[in-house]
């Protein structure tokens, strides 16, 4: 994915859209920062991850999380706003959705790892739910500094 260095601006469609996972990514931006509008099903939920390397925050559109970053816990909804250090273990889970966001991730790789581990989207919407391949997401996640520490620490979450 490349974007222009001088500088460029993207329409609301604009950006590279990929299916990752169960959700939807549309990478805005990806130079200093990781921007991203995503959207995800209820009951998705990441597994239990660290990012060693970058912080991320979300702003949420549409929808409701339930966030754990280390020993706290929030639920946001629509106008609400998650920060989660690089360092902390951290998930969440879609407990209202489809959910719809904008994700910042500081400094930029993040597009990589979505970018190898997704496919350019085939239409609107979200994919076709599918199991996660656990080993090949745990070795890209290692080779991008995030450590997947186990299933999302959530009771009623979707397995993906």
């Amino acid at each position: 994915m490349t974007f222009d260095p001088g500088g460029y601006a993207l329409d609301r469609d604009g950006g590279h859209h990929l299916w990752f996972l169960d959700t939807r990514m549309t990478v805005k931006a990806a130079d200093a920062f990781t921007f991203l509008e995503w959207t995800a099903p209820e009951g998705f939920a990441p597994p239990l991850h660290v990012h060693h390397r970058e912080d991320e925050a979300f702003y949420l559109l549409d929808g409701e999380l339930h966030v754990v970053c280390g020993d706290r816990r929030w639920a946001i909804g629509p106008g609400g706003f998650v920060y989660l250090p690089r360092g902390v273990p951290h998930s969440f889970v879609v407990a209202r959705g489809p959910v719809r966001g904008l994700q910042i991730t500081s400094p930029a790789g993040f597009e990589g790892f979505i970018g190898e581990l997704g496919r350019p989207a085939e239409h609107e919407g979200l994919p076709d739910p599918a199991e996660p391949d656990i080993p090949r997401l745990a070795e890209v996640s290692a080779r991008f500094g995030y450590q997947v520490l186990g299933p999302p620490p959530f009771p009623d979450a979707a397995p993906r």
